[in-house]
């Protein structure tokens, strides 16, 4: 018999490391594919209308596999509209990026939310967790990392253009999306459009920010009262 080279590479039968890594991937994947597959039908049809047959059908899968990575169409509904208001959050951010005052930032971001159907199908997904508590802890991180992340983004725009912000980042944050959601539903109920809900949201968020100059202005105003009152005050 032959020995062979210590240097030649064994033949084993698989990287078990390897193929748990392909398999993790793969499934990454189709549950990505599911969920795109997904989304525009239950914002189309709703989650009544939309058939576990239609999202496979729609995503090149079999059903099988709809309940094999998500349990149930209630699940996969809820999935679906957390990333979207995820997704939404994202894009606001980036819409934002190149405003230059407090004002031109506030209003590219509610442009942006009241211009998407993202919150109105979030809110359904809140109202279907009331009667499924087992889905509430993905919607309580998709909260929390709603804020978390625009709490950020608002903290960086304050710091780069030197604003001095009227609230803490988190407050803001957080006040920013219960005002989007409580006007967003109000506003879908009532059948208002989306320049209207983009006014009313303006008009309740009110002033965020100073800007750097408004800023100066206002203590090169309160350096000139002081000063007027109090005539023998050095200079």
């Amino acid at each position: 018999m032959v020995e062979k080279s210590a240097q030649e590479p064994l033949k084993a039968a698989g990287d078990p490391k390897h193929a748990a890594r392909a398999t993790r991937s793969a499934g990454r994947k189709m549950r990505s594919l599911l969920l795109d597959a997904a989304s525009p039908l239950f914002r189309e049809r709703g989650l009544s209308g939309t058939a576990i047959t239609d999202i496979a059908a729609a995503a090149d899968a079999f059903p099988s596999q709809i309940t094999y990575y998500f349990r149930t169409k209630e699940a996969l509904f809820v999935e679906c509209a957390c990333r979207d208001l995820l997704y939404l959050a994202r894009a606001t951010e980036q819409a934002a990026l190149n405003a230059h005052t407090p004002g031109e930032y506030t209003r590219t971001l509610v442009e942006t939310v009241t211009a998407s159907d993202s919150i109105a199908f979030f809110a359904e997904a809140l109202t279907l967790t009331r009667r499924r508590q087992d889905l509430a802890p993905l919607v309580e991180r998709t909260i929390e990392r709603l804020h978390s992340e625009g709490a950020r983004a608002y903290a960086g725009q304050v710091a780069r253009h030197g604003w001095r912000s009227l609230r803490a980042p988190d407050e803001s944050s957080r006040r920013f999306w219960a005002v989007a959601i409580g006007i967003i539903l109000e506003g879908c109920a009532m059948g208002r459009s989306p320049e209207a809900l983009c006014a009313e949201m303006l008009r309740v968020l009110g002033e965020q920010a100073k800007s750097a100059g408004d800023s100066a202005l206002l203590r090169l105003v309160d350096d000139e009262h002081d000063a007027s009152s109090h005539p023998n005050k050095e200079r």
